[in-house]
């Protein structure tokens, strides 16, 4: 039995995986669960999997969902600060890491402190401090098995090779919602347009991030972290199926794939198993419904955030904090229709052209830089 705590367990990779965990409960215990304000989805959960532990962010609604739990095995607790240190309270074998943006970062810091494997779900966290989290999971001995299927398809292909001999890693992105689409067109953009994702079901920040592909940007500068390779190394290949979830091409020009239906449970179910695999009783790919796969380059001059996170990950030491914070800001304010579609790009771009790096930052400077362009752009 893996005991299992859920960082953003109301989410949605956080119910994705509690759905794999339902279907496995020989196999995991799930010992906490924490949201910012879902009580009404985190109720349900509680009632289903009896946690030792369970964390409301906002105060008053951890007081309200203390009156609904009747049952005594679960404790309730409130605040941020509990949710960092959750993995204190309870013993856990790995922590799912799916809390949007830079709030999951601290949990993950002091998880990996707390000598406790992490099933990453987040970008911001390795995109803002990849280089901490490294060095400390390294002193730990921590394994950062990736949940997103990019990464987790790149974990897979790598498998019984050596990275010495890898020639490029190819991310495939579906293109999202505005595939094709020009400058002009992109202009026009609304929210309600951009919400609607042609093959993934995800939260709002992230469906909006596939639809500037600041989502690819992010995992490009995620998988140099995670994989120890150079910008030049790593690219960026549309396939609107989203069948092919990524490629590593080797020294000796042989591709390794891995390939599966865009179901996201698929790569929950490998980091939570790994080194084993779960059976997955669901229908697999059927060849023969999707006829062929497709593939196309990335337009970077329409979507400027891509070219921007390759240059981000160039420059290096706070630069991509500053990307990761000015884009969580800006989207928000396009997400609150304050904002146009492509003044997300832009707002990102003036911020980090104004940034005064700081050079092998430690996590304090990281968290510095953050608050300070999120104060600056509100």
């Amino acid at each position: 039995m893996k005991r299992v705590i859920v960082l953003g367990s109301t989410g949605s990779v956080g119910t994705q995986t509690l759905d794999v965990i339902k279907n496995n409960l020989d196999k995991f215990e799930v010992v906490c669960l924490t949201c910012k304000k879902n009580i009404d989805l985190l109720e349900q959960q509680i009632n289903l999997f009896k946690p030792k532990l369970a964390v409301v962010e906002d105060e008053s609604k951890a007081e309200e969902l203390k009156k609904r739990i009747h049952q005594t095995s679960t404790e309730i607790l409130s605040g941020y600060d509990n949710i960092v240190n959750c993995t204190e309270y309870y013993k856990a074998d790995i922590v799912v890491a799916a809390i949007v943006g830079i709030a999951c970062l601290m949990p993950v810091v002091k998880a990996i402190e707390n000598k406790v494997n992490i099933a990453l779900a987040n970008k911001e966290t390795l995109v803002a401090a990849g280089t901490y989290i490294n060095k400390i999971a390294e002193r730990e001995n921590v394994n950062i098995i990736p949940v997103d299927s990019e990464h987790s398809a790149i974990f897979q292909c790598l498998q019984g090779n050596n990275r010495e001999h890898i020639k490029n890693i190819l991310l495939t992105a579906s293109g999202g919602p505005f595939r094709g689409f020009n400058k002009k067109q992109l202009e026009d953009v609304t929210v309600n347009q951009a919400l609607k994702h042609p093959n993934w079901d995800m939260g709002d920040k992230i469906t909006i991030d596939s639809a500037t592909m600041m989502n690819k940007g992010l995992e490009v500068i995620e998988a140099s972290y995670l994989f120890g390779l150079t910008s030049d190394k790593i690219k960026v290949i549309i396939h609107p199926e989203s069948v092919i979830h990524s490629m590593v091409e080797y020294s000796d020009n042989s591709i390794i794939a891995q390939l599966s239906i865009p179901d996201m449970r698929i790569p929950i179910m490998y980091a939570l198993s790994y080194p084993d695999r779960l059976e997955n009783k669901e229908q697999g790919i059927n060849f023969f419904e999707y006829g062929k796969l497709t593939f196309e380059e990335p337009d970077f001059e329409a979507f400027r955030c891509l070219k921007l996170s390759y240059q981000a990950l160039d420059i290096g030491h706070t630069m991509p904090a500053v990307l990761n914070a000015a884009n969580e800001v800006a989207v928000n304010l396009f997400l609150n229709e304050q904002i146009k579609f492509t003044q997300i790009g832009e707002i990102i771009e003036k911020t980090m052209l104004e940034h005064q790096i700081i050079y092998d930052p430690d996590l304090d400077d990281i968290l510095n830089v953050d608050k300070m362009v999120r104060n600056a752009l509100s």
